[in-house]
């Protein structure tokens, strides 16, 4: 089961409102739990015997908050004051497509792709997502100013998890 198929079976999960599933194919065990109203990371675990994975986490519904798998993610609501949460709440905001490590350039010593106060165009790179030694380009899905970077360098990201804010033009 590859990395698409589960982010196709979770948004399919969420779509229906399942709490709750579990398949296995051969030696591959998938379980997701989905919580309820309290806001705990949903984790897919794949365990094969005679290879360890670690956890994948899974989407959470609503608003980005700190979570112990990503605990870089900034919850802005609970540290800046109301006016500055209302200017979030427009941003537009980039998710993580995939689960895997956040960088903010191509290698070690090189420039970021993109720093806060940036422009941006719709389809530029914004950061690398590297998920089983594969780097992912992340683009920009809207054209804007950066205003919010939610991600530390060399962070874990979760699939869903907000990565960039942009405002508009």
């Amino acid at each position: 089961m590859n990395q698409k198929e589960i982010k196709e079976l979770i948004e399919l999960l969420v779509e229906k409102d399942i709490a709750e599933f579990e398949m296995e194919r051969g030696d591959v065990k998938l379980h997701i739990r989905r919580g309820g109203t309290e806001h705990v990371p949903h984790v897919v675990q794949l365990a094969a015997p005679a290879v360890p994975i670690a956890p994948v986490a899974a989407p959470i519904p609503g608003p980005p908050t700190t979570t112990a798998v990503a605990a870089e993610v900034v919850n802005p609501a609970a540290v800046a004051p109301a006016t500055a949460a209302e200017d979030e709440a427009n941003l537009h905001v980039v998710k993580s497509p995939i689960v895997g490590t956040f960088y903010e350039a191509a290698s070690p010593g090189a420039p970021p792709f993109v720093a806060v106060g940036d422009w941006v165009k719709e389809g530029q790179v914004l950061c690398i997502i590297e998920a089983m030694k594969l780097m992912n380009e992340i683009e920009a899905d809207a054209s804007g100013e950066i205003v919010k970077r939610f991600v530390n360098n060399g962070s874990p990201v979760e699939y869903g998890m907000a990565l960039f804010g942009i405002r508009k033009k």
